[in-house]
């Protein structure tokens, strides 16, 4: 096999699986801003001990 062959098996899942949301997505209205209100407000970030953490 060659190394396109490869990448192409490799790729193609994801491309599958990016078009089927994309399609389900205009099927049912869905918008991205829609879902990112009903998950609510975004975790705060705060810096402590030297990392980045999430609340």
């Amino acid at each position: 096999m060659t190394a396109f062959e490869v990448f192409a098996i490799y790729v193609t899942p994801f491309v599958i699986i990016g078009i089927a949301i994309k399609l389900a997505m205009k099927r049912y209205a869905i918008d991205l801003p829609d879902v990112q209100k009903q998950a609510g407000s975004a975790p705060k970030r705060r810096f402590l001990l030297g990392a980045w953490r999430k609340d």
